[in-house]
């Protein structure tokens, strides 16, 4: 279904998110017109491991690589530089990309399954609520996805802290 340019909702570690494949225009710009979310604040993705995000990202430094190491998998999500031509409708206005290694078994497996990264979003209108349980999804995004992965959310209450790999500096607190 990925593949072909559906958008999935599943569990992650604090919310339904939605996913498509990052590589897809046409599916990213769907999801984005689903949410009503402006193309320029870019978008996560959520990998399986770093290697399924490494096409989308400039090499980096051993020291940034353990920085990552100490806290993938896991809830914490990493701004860092997009490589050259890394497209605008996951950058949006940036140079960075908003990155993850999921520590959610079904949002892993998901990104297994598909062979490479998903985008990321909540699974929600822009500006409303998150969904944090499939009867959500279902209610507030209905018939506009393609799929739906049932499961349990992890326990975090709040969507995934977000810092700026080369600053250090918190973008957005857990």
């Amino acid at each position: 279904m990925v593949k072909a340019g559906g958008i999935v909702a599943y569990p992650t570690e604090a919310v339904y998110g939605l996913g498509c494949d990052p590589r897809n225009a046409w599916a990213v710009r769907r999801l984005l017109a689903l949410k009503r979310r402006p193309l320029h604040k870019g978008l996560i993705l959520i990998a399986a491991d770093f290697a399924q995000l490494t096409p989308f990202l400039q090499p980096l430094s051993s020291e940034e690589q353990m920085r990552l190491a100490a806290t993938w998998p896991g809830p914490y999500t990493w701004l860092i530089p997009a490589r050259m031509g890394a497209p605008d409708w996951l950058r949006g206005d940036h140079d960075t990309l908003a990155v993850r290694v999921t520590a959610h078994p079904l949002a892993a497996a998901l990104c297994w399954a598909c062979g490479h990264a998903l985008v990321s979003t909540s699974a929600n209108f822009s500006g409303h609520p998150p969904a944090r349980n499939a009867l959500a999804v279902r209610r507030q995004l209905g018939g506009s996805i393609d799929g739906l992965l049932p499961g349990s959310t992890d326990s975090a209450s709040k969507p995934t802290e977000i810092r700026d790999l080369r600053s250090g500096q918190l973008i957005r607190p857990a």
